[in-house]
């Protein structure tokens, strides 16, 4: 099953990314996609905040509660390298969050921050735990491309943590705490309202 699964993500990849804007690190084997492009299929909501997919693309919105929301993929991974592209449409306070787990809207884990400019997009934090475990350095808070489409790319493996926004190397972690835990990966909607993003070309490969 999780070989047909990779065959048909591997298709997609070729048949998702226009000619000219497969951006180099996908073209590596053992990447494939983890969003269809057309449904939430593979994923799991957690909240009352809205996810949706629109002209290809999947999509976080406040809802009229402004609450925390999230959306897990339902498939638990440990030690990987994720690939995505995001597109902050309005506040843009969001995040990644991985090897972690959910109840209800609490979560607990570790999250690589996505946030408005100025805010620390690339950085590590822990929920329910030490808080910012690693800030980018402040020079590099110009990498983020306000009102643009902006690459992600992290890798986790054991206890060390690399992120990477737009090809620069943001952070780089390594952690005990990180290296034992298990859990999901997951968007996340930030509570208090006038949240709204876009995401495209989600890749993973197991590592």
């Amino acid at each position: 099953m999780y070989k047909n699964w990779m065959l048909v993500s591997l298709l997609l990849l070729c048949f998702s990314l226009l000619p000219g804007q497969t951006p180099e690190i996908l073209r590596n084997p053992g990447w494939f996609s983890v969003f269809n492009g057309q449904d939430l299929a593979g994923w799991t909501t957690h909240g009352r905040e809205n996810w949706y997919v629109e002209n290809g693309e999947l999509v976080c919105e406040s809802g009229p509660r402004a609450e925390y929301g999230y959306l897990s993929l339902d498939r638990e991974v440990i030690n990987f390298e994720l690939y995505l592209e995001f597109l902050q449409v309005s506040d843009g306070n969001s995040g990644v969050f991985f090897r972690s787990s959910i109840d209800g809207t609490k979560i607990a884990g570790w999250q690589v921050e996505i946030a408005p400019p100025g805010h620390g997009t690339g950085g590590i934090y822990e929920s329910y735990g030490r808080g910012w475990l690693v800030k980018i350095p402040e020079k590099r808070e110009s990498v983020l491309r306000e009102g643009e489409w902006n690459q992600l790319r992290i890798k986790v493996v054991k206890g060390k943590v690399t992120t990477w926004l737009n090809g620069v190397k943001m952070v780089s972690l390594k952690d005990d705490k990180i290296e034992n835990g298990r859990g999901h990966i997951a968007l996340q909607i930030h509570d208090g309202g006038g949240v709204k993003v876009r995401w495209r070309n989600i890749y993973i490969r197991i590592l």
